[in-house]
């Protein structure tokens, strides 16, 4: 019988990319006694910026006001990385920081779908439903893993994915609604009511739509692939 806890190819490649970038920084942050903790709220204060800087409509505001809030969603997801690292490297793995981070990681979630709802680019439901959908995905993780079932690296938007394809949607964003403004004379922008609630390019609804398929996806793949995992065990 295969180890549960056995890492997935997916996790492995992602640990062989992110060792190429990561030493640097990593190392920068130990030599200046930066605790994991510590590191941990740094990334939740970066996730609480953005949220504010999305609420206020600073992404449609101005192009150079644009910037500020795909930055800081960027660095929010570093610091979620450079945290385990760091506990890590220095030897301060524990279930007590590992709930920490679990916590505040699930906070920061919340606060960056409340930031698009405030700002209007989704609605109340829909900002609701892609936030069941994240707490979802991260509960089976948990529950999972209760089960001595290792999920590092299962489902395709894990909370990486998410931050990273949040961050390159509002940059590009920006982009079209700038450079739409700049070409016709004004954006090229569409009002729907059922998924937005201020004007917004095609292009963001479009991902919308896709966005919450992809979770409701990775929602499947993990509950699938524990199910299968425990019943292969319970054979």
């Amino acid at each position: 019988m295969n180890d549960l806890r056995e890492p997935t190819e997916k996790r492995i490649k992602q640990r062989d990319t992110l060792n190429r970038f990561l030493d640097t920084p990593v190392e920068f942050l130990i030599r200046h006694n930066f605790t994991p903790n510590i590191i941990s709220y740094i990334g939740l204060m970066c996730s609480i910026g953005a949220a504010l800087f999305i609420a206020f409509g600073t992404i449609h505001l101005d192009i150079w006001f644009a910037w500020p809030a795909p930055f800081l969603i960027f660095m929010a997801g570093a610091f979620d990385v450079f945290d385990g690292e760091v506990a890590r490297r220095t030897g301060k793995e524990g279930p007590a920081g590992a709930f920490l981070d679990s916590n505040l990681d699930r906070l920061s979630d919340a606060i960056l779908i409340l930031g698009l709802i405030y700002g209007g680019f989704v609605n109340y439901f829909w900002g609701f439903f892609i936030l069941f959908l994240c707490i979802m995905i991260s509960y089976t993780r948990s529950r999972a893993e209760n089960e001595g079932i290792n999920m590092k690296g299962v489902g395709l938007m894990e909370r990486a994915e998410r931050v990273l394809t949040l961050f390159g949607v509002l940059i590009i964003e920006t982009w079209v609604y700038f450079i739409s403004k700049l070409i016709f004379g004004e954006p090229w922008i569409v009002f729907n009511p059922l998924v937005t609630s201020i004007p917004v390019t095609w292009f963001f609804l479009i991902f919308i739509i896709i966005y919450i398929s992809l979770l409701i996806y990775t929602l499947g793949q993990r509950l699938i692939y524990t199910y299968n995992k425990l019943n292969n065990l319970e054979s």
